[in-house]
């Protein structure tokens, strides 16, 4: 399904049409639980496609452990087809995804022997020695579909940088998990900041190629000049397919339970509840030490994915929604915020509830 074009996006009415026949079409049809009948190829699949825009062309990739060709990663693919792929870039998480929410990435080196410039910390956008040399840009990352997902900043920017210094920006896109509704406010820009940067609701409804097209024409940047962007859209996908991912897109994002989940319950990181973060089942759980209500108890503990987790090694009481969350996410095509409602009622110190104000972020 194409949301955006360039020849019917005229200004942000437009946009937001578009989005509420989004949202329309995937309230006409019903849905399996965590599961698709259906065949779907990702863009970066479609290489016929785009093998014309990088033949002869020196190339940069921005992608992860996500950038996969079925079992390849991408980059193998592309060097393996004879693409001169000379440099790739790292979101949040690192190239292969193995950094904690928030932790420095350094800059490196790829197995292949490529540079690695790392795009989060102090640089989030690829400065001009970082793109010297390079014609085209490939982004190819597995989003989910919420504004506060970091990859869809590190997108915003590297566009900028492209459309600063004259360098295609190939989009090899991949379904949204949580692209079956949209739900909750859009941005206050007085707040606007890597975990929400773009004028979108929480939950925006997008694949990364719709959403980069409605950057370039709705003059999201901060650069009056548009990218010289083309999208490879999916083959086989529609809003309201359950498109399961195949590989977990961030460290705290095991299952599809947690990816439907996650819009919903990532309202706690501005609070003082935990999600689970240094279990088992991140996003899948919440608690507080002081809770004096909740049928589950779960203590963090350092591993993988947050190495210093809230209120690391101290039990927490509270609920589990492993065997019901993202199937009630799915049931109600929305934004489910009764959990954080009901948990503000019943913690005692209501004046610590939001530390630091990062809620408004």
């Amino acid at each position: 399904m194409r949301i955006f074009d360039n020849s019917i996006i005229r200004d942000m009415k437009t946009t937001l049409l578009a989005i509420s026949l989004v949202l329309s079409t995937a309230m006409c049809f019903g849905q399996s639980y965590f599961k698709t009948d259906k065949d779907i190829s990702v863009g970066a699949k479609q290489y016929d496609e785009y093998a014309p825009l990088l033949e002869g062309k020196t190339v940069a990739v921005i992608g992860n452990h996500t950038s996969m060709v079925d079992t390849v990663h991408l980059v193998d693919f592309l060097l393996d087809k004879g693409v001169n792929v000379v440099k790739v870039f790292a979101p949040e998480h690192g190239f292969r995804g193995k950094a904690d929410a928030g932790e420095k990435v350094e800059d490196g080196k790829d197995k292949t022997g490529l540079p690695i410039v790392s795009l989060y910390g102090a640089h989030k956008k690829p400065i001009i020695d970082d793109l010297s040399g390079i014609e085209v840009m490939i982004f190819d990352i597995q989003d989910v579909g919420a504004r506060f997902y970091t990859y869809i900043s590190t997108m915003t920017y590297a566009m900028e940088a492209c459309a600063e210094n004259y360098i295609e920006f190939i989009v090899l896109d991949r379904p949204n998990p949580n692209g079956f509704y949209i739900d909750g406010p859009m941005l206050d820009q007085e707040f606007k900041s890597f975990v929400g940067m773009l004028p979108i609701p929480v939950v925006h409804g997008m694949t990364v190629g719709e959403l980069a097209q409605a950057i370039n024409q709705e003059g999201w940047m901060e650069t009056e000049d548009k990218v010289n962007l083309k999208v490879i859209t999916c083959e086989g996908y529609e809003h309201k397919d359950v498109y399961v991912l195949p590989v977990k897109p961030s460290p705290n994002l095991p299952n599809q339970n947690a990816i439907l989940l996650y819009p919903s319950l990532c309202f706690f990181e501005g609070t003082v509840i935990s999600v689970g973060r240094g279990t088992d089942t991140p996003f899948e759980v919440f608690g507080h030490p002081n809770m004096t209500k909740g049928s589950h108890v779960f203590v963090p503990k350092p591993n993988e994915g947050s190495k210093h987790p809230k209120h690391e090694g101290v039990p927490c009481i509270g609920w589990d929604l492993t065997d019901f969350g993202g199937k009630n996410v799915q049931k109600k095509q929305k934004l489910i915020l009764d959990y954080m409602v009901n948990a503000y009622r019943e913690f005692l110190d209501k004046d610590n509830f939001f530390p630091r104000k990062w809620i408004y972020k």
